[in-house]
């Protein structure tokens, strides 16, 4: 004996809504198999299951719902199979995109999971000793971009000159260094030779404080005030970015503590 089913039954084993089935009935895609002509409630088969889930697999691949209605009205077995091999090819061609999709979303996590676990929350006006560290100041750039910030390390490559890319190498970072009221953003060096634009951060004590691109002017100088009254005037400022989310960032600020 045949099974009929509801159309919220009919909708939820196709993993579709019941807007949608209506609306494949309206275009003649797939209707259902009789429709109560008391009631006008519509009941569909195992054959529109199979009808809807084929329907379903195809509009996966982002086949136009008009060239699927053509499929399912096919009397033709070679054309059928030429369709189904077209389709397949499509399948895999979007395996391969989601697959590479799948990488780099991956690759991006586990980015973002490194930088959340280097940036625990701290209070305002930290000290913080550092190393001695070498950095190498932009020519042309001067403040963080969504662009700039994209693949940032070939700016500095390309600013070196291919001649000269084996003598240097930048560490995971982006900053602004300021000083006399000029601001350049720079790469941190983990290797590096003599070079336009190098600086020599002293190692030693530093006051730092993190903060937003909007709280960025009041905090800077309030650290400035700070710094004045516990050591003297600072020399420069360093501004890191902080990734905070997907093209979005932060700034840890540090300024050099310098005996009066």
């Amino acid at each position: 004996m045949e099974k009929f089913f509801s159309v919220s039954q009919t909708a939820r084993m196709a993993g579709v809504t019941a807007e949608t089935l209506r609306h494949y009935d309206r275009i003649g895609l797939v209707h259902p198999h009789t429709t109560d002509k008391w009631t006008g409630y519509r009941y569909y088969t195992e054959r529109e299951l199979v009808l809807l889930n084929i329907v379903h697999a195809l509009r996966c691949m982002e086949l136009p719902l008009k060239e699927i209605k053509r499929l399912l009205q096919c009397d033709d077995l070679s054309e059928t199979a030429a369709f189904l091999r077209d389709a397949e090819a499509r399948a895999e061609e979007k395996l391969a995109q989601l697959t590479e999709a799948k990488e780099r979303i991956g690759r991006a996590r586990k980015y973002y999971e490194s930088k959340a676990a280097q940036q625990p929350p701290r209070e305002q006006g930290y000290r913080e000793e550092f190393p001695e560290r070498v950095i190498l100041l932009s020519e042309h750039l001067s403040t963080p971009t969504v662009e700039n910030l994209y693949d940032y390390h070939r700016h500095f490559y390309a600013q070196l000159g291919n001649e000269r890319r084996g003598e240097f190498s930048f560490a995971d970072t982006a900053g602004v260094y300021e000083a006399e009221g000029e601001a350049r953003m720079f790469a941190v060096c983990t290797k590096y030779a003599e070079a336009y634009g190098l600086r020599i951060l002293p190692a030693g004590a530093y006051l730092c404080a993190d903060c937003s691109e909007t709280t960025f002017p009041e905090t800077l100088q309030a650290l400035k005030e700070r710094a004045a009254k516990e050591a003297a005037p600072p020399a420069f400022t360093l501004r890191f970015v902080m990734i905070s989310g997907i093209a979005r960032w932060r700034y840890q600020l540090q300024i050099p503590l310098r005996t009066k």
